[in-house]
């Protein structure tokens, strides 16, 4: 479909009231019909409600704000973190024909100039931003020439300092409410306690409070935890055990690599993701595992967010996340094609103790914090009463080395800094490459370039950016590649070499961590760090906490109804495919994997009830098997095998 064609219908949503929802649906996704709770939560937006909709993880949050976004004229703004997801869904509503742009750190000051002029004057219909940009100048000029027809806050989580994920960046949305007070607005999470969500519509300035959710069973996934001591071939057995793509998720960068060279020399094709690499190892690594050539991704949570793969066989954690929000959003990144799935969380008293040590050190006292912010302002140079709009490219380990300082403590106080609002955190930044001539022009003129192309580079750099000869001035290597007819590593090659000459100045393009400073720098004693804040994100951190201990602990609650009461569904049953609930059905008296005879009456009740006959063997076997532990899966085939041949159970699918 044509983008002319979906002007010509936007004409008809703005002056045909017979357009329904559902047609939307259909012309840009093919489908006939909505997911559960999609369509209430479309239809109140229509009607210019503000609404909360939490919805699991695959849950289909995306459609519950653009379908409504298409059937008013106007630019909806969406407001999400997640650089990877504004990417990712601008090129997919692109692919649709629907015209949207976003505006994100790393990006120069031009190309955001750039973007919200088109958001403002062309014919757009989403602009996704980060919330640090909401509280710019630039954004704030634009944003009155803009006809916004919805404010969409994603991740609405992090708005409210009693979520697990609270980002000051985020309240500046309640500013923007008041600039654009009749424009509806549509929150959306997938991890929210009912405490969380009543703060979220305060925070937003709900005109009503409207809450839709959706159950959030997953009757497809299975969820196991496994005391083990050997961790390793534990996560051996599950990769092993389960068919299909799997992620396994670890605290650290140095383990997440550790872990993938293990698997990758026992003969799993793994590979491993984290913050730390490239741009473009990041983006091949995921593509990869997306096609299927990488089988299971070692990562850290830099890892999954706003990636659709709905055939994820198997999540598994190694090491115990610090929050029931942070479990249940990873864990649930598998089985989103309703087919069975397992979420694995292995442990062992080791991890109990490194969660209640982290939450010791998580909030260092208030005294250690302010000498943190003074230091990473002396780092830099920057005096007392400057520095506001800076943005200052952060190593942590060089910072920590400077200081003698322990790398843990100095981060979390980095962290609770930000919780404070004096300043913006961002961990995955792209940095664009920067030049600055150190010649004279005229000089440049008659210079021999020891290489031609590095005459045509200079060319194309001096007709495209100002500024050149007095400062470092962000360039984009592919256009300039382009223009000078050169590929973008013959270019990085060509640029170093000048560097080399002396005739420019060259800061490579980086993946680096970026404080971004909303303040001068303040006197000491006048740092804002509020006890009474800290004490309250500090209880409600051990909270969160010590329900994860006691989830991993848990041996008679089924661990889908424990985790649907954390959310606040007190209505549930038993999911009957748990680790507890397998143990209680099989009469076992000790923990789950203590090893449990199956019957044949077992494995014909499982084929012909909950299968409905429609199965494969790794089906079975990894149902008796591996991830939930109990017998040796050649056992359970064997049973299989004779329930086939009498005709108790239908043959299994190839």
């Amino acid at each position: 479909m044509t983008y002319g064609k979906f002007a010509k219908m936007e004409m008809t949503c703005s002056a045909d009231n017979n357009l329904k929802p559902i047609d939307i649906l259909r012309e840009y996704w093919g489908y006939d019909a909505f997911r559960p709770m999609q369509e209430d939560i479309v239809r109140a937006a229509v009607s210019g409600k503000d609404v909360l909709a939490i919805l699991p993880t695959g849950g289909g949050k995306s459609v519950c704000f653009q379908v409504p976004a298409l059937m008013r004229p106007g630019i909806a703004l969406v407001v999400t973190p997640l650089i990877a997801l504004m990417k990712d869904q601008v090129q997919n509503l692109s692919a649709r024909g629907i015209k949207a742009l976003a505006v994100y750190t790393g990006m120069s000051r031009s190309e955001v100039d750039r973007a919200l002029n088109n958001a403002a004057y062309g014919d757009f219909k989403f602009l996704y931003l980060s919330p640090e940009r909401l509280g710019t100048a630039m954004f704030r000029q634009y944003v009155k020439e803009m006809d916004v027809n919805y404010i969409v806050v994603d991740e609405a989580h992090c708005i409210s300092q009693w979520g697990y994920d609270f980002r000051p960046d985020y309240l500046k949305i309640g500013e923007l409410r008041e600039a654009l007070e009749d424009v509806p607005v549509i929150a959306l999470t997938a991890t929210a306690t009912p405490k969380v969500a009543d703060d979220i519509m305060d925070r937003l300035c709900f005109r009503e409070k409207l809450l839709l959710k959706s159950g959030f069973e997953r009757p497809n996934l299975s969820y196991v935890v496994r005391h083990a001591e050997d961790k390793l071939g534990q996560l051996l057995n599950i990769c092993n055990g389960v068919k299909g793509t799997g992620i396994v998720y670890v605290r650290n960068r140095k383990k997440c690599e550790e872990l993938s060279a293990f698997l990758s020399s026992s003969g799993i094709a793994a590979s491993f993701y984290h913050a730390g690499l490239g741009t473009w190892s990041r983006s091949d690594r995921q593509e990869k595992w997306k096609s299927g050539e990488i089988r299971v991704m070692v990562c850290t949570n830099a890892f999954g967010m706003g990636i659709d793969k709905p055939d994820v066989r198997f999540v598994a954690h190694y090491d115990v996340p610090d929050s029931p929000e942070a479990y249940f959003q990873e864990a649930g990144r598998a089985g989103r094609d309703g087919k069975r799935s397992y979420a694995v969380l292995l442990w062992n008293s080791g991890d109990i103790r490194r969660l209640r040590q982290i939450a010791s050190t998580a909030f260092p006292s208030l005294e250690y914090t302010e000498d943190i912010y003074h230091k990473v302002h002396m780092m830099y140079g920057i005096p007392y009463d400057a520095g506001m709009g800076m943005q200052l490219k952060f190593d942590l380990y060089e910072f920590c080395r400077r200081y003698s300082l322990n790398r843990s403590s100095a981060w979390y106080a980095i962290k609770y800094i930000e919780k404070e609002g004096h300043w913006t955190v961002m961990e995955d930044v792209d940095v664009q490459t920067k030049v600055m001539f150190t010649v004279d022009r005229t000089e440049l003129y008659d210079m021999p370039f020891p290489d031609a192309r590095m005459a045509a580079v200079s060319e194309v750099l001096m007709r495209r950016y100002t500024g050149l000869f007095s400062f470092p001035v962000p360039v984009d290597e592919e256009y300039v590649s382009a223009k000078a007819d050169v590929t973008v590593s013959e270019l990085r090659q060509l640029l170093y070499r000048m560097s080399l000459e002396h005739i420019i100045r060259y800061i490579p393009s980086d993946h680096a961590t970026v404080i971004f400073l909303h303040e001068n720098r303040l006197a000491p004693k006048n740092v804002c760090l509020s006890p009474e804040r800290h004490r309250m994100l500090k209880e409600t951190y051990v909270e969160r906490m010590e329900t994860m201990v006691r989830y991993v602990e848990e041996t008679d609650e089924c661990r889908s109804r424990y985790l649907l009461a954390y959310f606040g569904q007190e209505e549930s049953s038993d999911c009957g495919t748990c680790d507890v609930c397998r143990s209680r059905r099989h009469g076992a008296s000790g923990k789950p994997d203590d090893g449990v005879a199956v019957t044949r009456g077992d494995v014909s009740s499982y084929v012909n009830g909950e299968l409905e006959g429609k199965y494969t063997v790794n089906d079975v076997d990894v149902h008796y098997g591996s991830p939930a532990g109990g017998v040796d899966g050649a056992s359970v085939l064997d049973t299989l095998r004779g329930l086939i041949d009498e005709g108790s159970v239908p043959p299994y699918e190839i």
